[in-house]
């Protein structure tokens, strides 16, 4: 948030370019006066060039701040858009995990059938041998005895019990098959199971590394939201600070005036005519102002400190904003000197009276002046237009009062 000492100092030193100015333009009792008005309005000078340079440093470590800021903003943004692209490897990785455990998944589907059907086969193989044992010993197979008395010859014996001992060994070779294949098939599948089992544990691991991924980018894209927070806030700095400086710039080349012209004026003063001008002076006897904005009184911001409608931040408030139509009526509050008819880039299109015995009457923001300065006008007489120039967020007169060099409330005097 912009320091208020700031504000206030570029008030105090405008206050103080107030007072001389009307100093020149309504000349002072004594030659006397003359010179402490140009010693005054020197040091107004010095302390304005002085605020002027703490702006400049304000605004310069706001922006050094700023530059930091967006660095810290820039590297977060490039350790985001690097984890991305780690994300990017981290899903593909799960991607592909995920394929071969689909596929693991169809193999152990199909190997798990495979040994059910080896399992039948095994079964049906020891039921077929069972039932040709069993038919065998039903029928009474012949012994080796039997085998050589009803052989016809040799040749035909040896034929016999080879058969027989072929039928055992088949059924023998056949069962021990089956049952290979079905242990065969029984190590597969748990081989499967197995890389199955490695397969979701390597899963579960690139799950979890992606999401704690996903909670580091959530993290820093957070940082981030606080980074651009930060430089935006630094940006509403800037922006007042260098409107500041520029009003600044504008009190200091008022002060320059108006210490030239109350110098040039000592020097062609005489006493006489300081008697004389004397004289002349404005000179505020007190009473009530006139209402400055003719027919509309609805206050839209009053005198003192207030969350400022642009900036968002606490600020001093010097004065009273009176809403009202772009184009209607300023009129002068009471008698006086106009001490300022210009613009400035905070207060728009302004007036300043300087009303005598230290009081002056501010009006910001006009859409047009119908003064000059050095004019002597009346109470009630029309001087400005409202609008909305300056910085300001729509049509209306901000009203300020100042009495011996200081910011005072409005409504003391109306």
């Amino acid at each position: 948030m912009v320091r208020k000492k700031g504000v206030i100092g570029a008030i105090m030193a405008a206050v103080l370019l107030i007072g001389v100015t009307g100093t020149a333009f309504a000349a002072p009792e004594s030659a006397d006066s003359l010179d402490d008005a140009i010693n005054k309005g020197t040091d107004a000078l010095s302390d304005a060039q002085d605020e002027k340079k703490q702006l400049q440093s304000n605004l310069s470590a706001a922006q050094a701040m700023k530059k930091e800021l967006e660095n810290a903003k820039t590297a977060l943004t490039g350790d985001v858009v690097e984890l991305d692209s780690q994300m990017s490897e981290v899903s593909n990785d799960l991607l592909e995990v995920q394929n071969l455990l689909d596929t693991k998944e169809a193999e152990l589907e199909k190997t798990t059938k495979e040994l059910a059907q080896a399992k039948i086969d095994v079964e049906k193989q020891y039921e077929d041998m069972k039932l040709r044992i069993k038919f065998m010993y039903e029928n009474g197979t012949m012994s080796y005895i039997q085998i050589l008395l009803s052989s016809g010859s040799f040749s035909e014996l040896l034929n016999k019990a080879e058969y027989i001992e072929q039928v055992s060994e088949y059924d023998r070779n056949m069962l021990q098959t089956y049952q290979d294949n079905r242990d065969k098939i029984t190590r597969l599948e748990k081989d499967l199971k197995d890389q199955k089992e490695v397969l979701e544990q390597v899963k579960g691991d690139v799950e979890a590394k992606q999401t704690e991924m996903a909670g580091l980018i959530s993290d820093k894209q957070t940082e981030i939201e606080g980074y651009e927070s930060d430089i935006q806030n630094k940006e509403e700095a800037i922006k007042e600070y260098e409107a500041m400086i520029a009003e600044q710039d504008s009190t200091i080349k008022a002060l320059e005036a108006s210490v030239a012209a109350a110098k040039a004026k000592r020097t062609q003063m005489t006493v006489s005519d300081n008697s004389t001008n004397a004289a002349d002076q404005p000179h505020y006897g007190g009473g009530a102002f006139v209402w400055p904005a003719p027919s509309y009184t609805r206050i839209s911001d009053d005198y003192g400190y207030r969350t400022h409608p642009i900036l968002g931040i606490q600020k001093f408030h010097s004065g009273v904003d009176m809403a009202a139509p772009s184009g209607s009526s300023i009129l002068a509050a009471a008698d006086g000197t106009v001490v300022a008819a210009t613009y400035n880039a905070t207060m728009g299109n302004y007036v300043m009276i300087d009303h005598g015995n230290g009081l002056y009457t501010i009006y910001m923001h006009a859409s047009a002046l119908y003064v000059s300065s050095g004019q002597s006008v009346s109470a009630g007489s029309t001087i400005a237009a409202v609008g909305s120039t300056g910085r300001s967020t729509g049509a209306h007169l901000h009203f300020s009062v100042r009495q011996n060099g200081s910011y005072v409330s409005p409504w003391n005097y109306l």
